[in-house]
């Protein structure tokens, strides 16, 4: 994986055609990079980023950007009860509970 302006890349090699394909992977529009070497993809990665960044520019859209810090999730209703009872047992928001569960589950430090 490579990031470069909060965009993330996924790289696989085809080892029959001896070439790196890449593809970025947190984002819903395609965006897509290939290149022989290492250096290559990189550059070509970057340019991939900076190339949809311009088009959507000249287009008059947004470029979509990656991880808005909002996410849904679906979970059934007396695990939402038992979580909403847990936060506030613990003088804690949702958010704060949710977030507090995830960081500590993947075991990063907060920002």
């Amino acid at each position: 994986m490579i990031k470069y302006k909060r965009y993330i890349g996924h790289i696989t090699y085809d080892e029959e055609a001896k070439i790196f394909h890449g593809e970025v992977i947190n984002t819903r529009d395609v965006i897509t990079f290939q290149g022989r070497t290492v250096e290559e993809i990189e550059k070509e990665f970057k340019n991939s980023i900076d190339d949809y960044i311009s088009w959507c520019k000249e287009e008059g859209v947004k470029p979509e950007k990656p991880y808005s810090g909002k996410f849904n999730v679906r979970i059934p209703p007396d695990l939402h009860e038992r979580i909403v009872i847990a936060a506030s047992s613990m003088n804690m928001s949702l958010n704060r509970f949710v977030e507090k569960s995830l960081i500590d589950e993947l075991n990063v430090k907060s920002k």
